[in-house]
């Protein structure tokens, strides 16, 4: 994601910087809507085949839509779309295996990951639609395209593979490395390595470990090397795979994503292509952090 090139980095990094300051202090401060809807509300859960139990939050009426969140993140984190959707889906929010309410088993699997979205959708009737985003979406195109026809509609946002001369490479230094803080469990170190391999500053990363939201990023750290996995050993876009996906299926990527994240563009492309019949679809004004209002109306229309 980074070169040596002075300017181009500055503007990626201050870019992206700003991104996960947004992301990250607004969920420390959930919307109030949100966590009134939360107030009171038990929480649901389902076993996944190997005995995991797995958290989720069920939400509206109609035909299921599964929500497949990305790194560091918890199904709070889609409490906005969820209510957004609600009106016409059921929504189900969950937290992914080692997150959030959760429980783990090891050893970790992506295989595993896609079973427990089986055990949702079994839950929610047999079928349903799935939207994932960033490593969700990696993992969502996966369990698409084991699952078959359980999966009625799939939607993408920005799937974080690249091709990108050198990507590979770096991106084989940061798993060793990563994978080296966590056996030492060095949770914190792990968590601000992740933040600086996508562009972070210093600076940034530092006001994040003040903030309210550090403790539980911290807590979900094991969970970055689960994410590496779904991207693969070299983050190359999984076209055997895509071309397997039964699902009709929707390709999204983020305008604003173009300068800090160039190598969005060509991997949703590629992904639309390989995928039989996909839709193509670039968000206006929006970047990798998505909007929920923006994202919303998109969803409806294509889950419809």
């Amino acid at each position: 994601m980074r070169t040596n090139r002075a300017a181009p980095i500055l503007l990626r990094a201050l870019c992206v910087a700003g991104l996960l300051s947004l992301a990250f202090f607004a969920r420390a401060q959930l919307p109030a809507a949100a966590a009134r809807a939360d107030k009171g509300k038990a929480m649901l859960v389902v076993t996944s085949r190997d005995g995991t139990r797995i958290a989720y939050d069920k939400l509206g009426k109609g035909p299921a839509v599964i929500v497949v969140n990305g790194a560091l993140s918890r199904r709070s984190d889609s409490a906005e779309l969820a209510q957004l959707l609600a009106s016409r889906f059921t929504v189900y929010s969950y937290d992914r295996r080692g997150r959030g309410d959760s429980a783990d088993t090891k050893p970790y699997s992506v295989q595993r990951e896609v079973e427990d979205i089986e055990a949702l959708i079994d839950s929610a009737g047999g079928s349903a639609h799935i939207y994932g985003k960033s490593s969700g979406a990696s993992l969502a195109l996966q369990a698409a395209s084991a699952l078959g026809d359980k999966v009625k509609k799939l939607a993408l946002y920005e799937p974080p593979y690249s091709e990108a001369e050198g990507a590979a490479n770096e991106w084989k230094a940061f798993r060793v490395k990563l994978d080296g803080l966590l056996a030492a469990d060095r949770r914190a170190d792990a968590v601000a390595l992740f933040m600086a391999f996508v562009g972070a500053p210093d600076e940034v990363i530092a006001k994040m470990k003040a903030s309210p939201a550090w403790p539980g990023m911290v807590a979900m750290a094991p969970t970055l090397a689960y994410d590496n996995a779904v991207l693969g050993d070299d983050r190359s876009v999984l076209v055997g795979m895509a071309a397997k996906v039964k699902a009709t299926t929707l390709v999204m990527d983020g305008s604003a994503s173009l300068g800090p994240m160039p190598f969005m563009r060509p991997t949703a492309d590629k992904l639309a292509k390989a995928i039989p019949g996909a839709q193509r679809r670039v968000v206006e004004g929006q970047a990798h952090d998505v909007s929920a209002k923006a994202l919303a109306p998109i969803l409806l229309a294509f889950f419809d």
